[in-house]
């Protein structure tokens, strides 16, 4: 017969695991969130405007198509003066043309993520293994 220590042995229903620790970063931990490159704060918030204002009118626009895509390739245009060339406005546009999908906050999902994360790399780096 095996001799086992106790580690082991599987977890019982109802014991808790101890995980391994979550994998850090190598830059230091700071108190300010960070900030998309290039965008500043005061960008970051008119852009959330001007989309939380295009989803608004996008509701009552929705029976009447060509008011709709002039607002939404408005929203847009600005969007890219205000932001820059972020690949997130694309899919963003490509979505409010859909019928139906200017009942959801599209808009205001396109400038939240911008905020997030920056922007798209298309051609992240590869490791070799």
């Amino acid at each position: 017969m095996a001799d086992h220590s106790p580690s082991d042995k599987p977890p019982r229903i109802g014991e808790l695991q101890k995980l391994p620790p979550i994998l850090e970063s190598s830059e230091p931990k700071s108190a300010t969130p960070r900030q998309p490159a290039g965008l500043s704060k005061r960008r970051i918030l008119l852009a959330f405007a001007i989309a939380a204002l295009s989803d608004l009118a996008s509701i009552g626009s929705e029976l009447v198509p060509p008011l709709q895509w002039s607002i939404d390739i408005t929203t847009a245009l600005l969007l890219f003066v205000v932001l820059g060339w972020r690949w997130f406005i694309l899919p963003g546009l490509i979505a409010e043309a859909i019928p139906g999908i200017a009942l959801f906050p599209t808009w205001v999902l396109v400038v939240a993520s911008v905020a997030a994360w920056g922007h798209l790399n298309p051609n992240p780096q590869k490791t070799s293994d």
